[in-house]
């Protein structure tokens, strides 16, 4: 039979041979021996700085070259003379019926400190100023047609909470007010059987008022009083007929899925299963008549400009040969 050892316990073994002690200790098991001291918990009682430390000169030696911080850090400043918040710093606390105490004020804000959040990469923000009056200057002032219509023509967004019905019960009804005037759209949201329909009424009558308020739509003919009412053509290929160039209307409305939550459904034979309460969005995008009106010129426009399909065109023949290919 052969004696597996490890490496240590041969060398222990070489030593005990050659020691005066008993020449079979090292092949007695080692047995890990509990005293009652390590069975009992720690107790904040005992004294620990008593017991033997290892040390490490290494550590103590780089401990003892550490750098002590300055003590004169940057203080915090106070706020701005154009913040928001500066009603609640001059209010301050309410001092104490019996006890008034100072209040100490901050002192002002320092730019240089500042400027490491505000202006990160100054180089950086100079190219792009150089950049942008180059610009400027190879344009000459002139606009492109997306500068010049969000100048011109007036444009909401808005997204409403998240109403408890799927996007398969929501997307008839933003089908339904999408292309009509925000008045209309509300008459029909409120005849429609739609137990959703409720709210999307009173989010179309929400948005109505913020683009009135906001954005300044809606507000009547007091720009433009020598309009004319005319009849228009939408995309869709419906007539419409345009009174007022600054009336409210739909021009997109759309879905989006929000949270769910679950609901257990207790079935026969014991089965759970769990119901999805699914949440659902409505994102409108309402504009002014001015803009249908624009666009129905443009596709007019380019109605006209089209050129009459001839079955031969008159273009230049190339690619010819004087022989015959075959």
């Amino acid at each position: 039979m052969s004696l597996h050892l490890p490496s240590r316990r041969v060398v222990r073994s070489a030593a005990a041979l050659t020691s005066p002690q008993a020449p079979l200790a090292f092949l007695t098991p080692i047995i890990q021996r509990r005293t009652a001291f390590s069975l009992r918990p720690w107790n904040k009682g005992d004294d620990v700085a008593s017991r033997a430390k290892p040390t490490n000169p290494l550590t103590e030696e780089f401990l003892r070259k550490k750098p002590v911080a300055p003590a004169d850090r940057p203080a915090r400043g106070g706020l701005s003379s154009s913040s928001i918040f500066e009603d609640e710093e001059l209010a301050g606390t309410k001092p104490d019926d019996a006890t008034e105490q100072k209040v100490q004020k901050l002192p002002p804000r320092n730019p240089l400190m500042m400027a490491a959040a505000l202006d990160p990469d100054p180089q950086s923000r100079l190219r792009w100023e150089r950049k942008m009056v180059i610009r400027d200057i190879h344009k000459r002032g002139r606009l492109t047609k997306t500068q010049q219509l969000k100048r011109e023509e007036r444009v909401l967004l808005s997204k409403s909470h998240d109403f408890k019905a799927s996007v398969k019960k929501l997307v008839p009804l933003a089908k339904q007010i999408a292309g009509k005037t925000v008045e209309e759209a509300i008459v029909q949201m409120r005849f429609s059987k739609k137990k959703v329909a409720k709210d999307v009424k009173e989010h179309l009558e929400q948005a109505r008022n913020e683009a009135i308020v906001r954005r300044g739509m809606g507000l009547g003919l007091g720009a433009n009083p020598t309009f004319q009412p005319r009849q228009i053509q939408t995309k869709d290929g419906k007539r419409v007929q345009v009174v007022d160039p600054t009336t409210l209307y739909v021009d997109q409305a759309w879905c989006g899925k929000g949270l769910y939550g679950k609901t257990p459904d207790h079935r026969a034979r014991g089965q759970i299963y769990l119901m999805k309460n699914r949440t659902t969005s409505l994102s409108v995008i309402l504009k002014e008549e001015k803009t249908r009106i624009r666009l129905h010129e443009e596709r007019e426009k380019k109605e006209q400009n089209r050129k009459v399909w001839v079955q031969l065109p008159n273009r230049p023949i190339t690619a010819q040969r004087q022989y015959y290919s075959w």
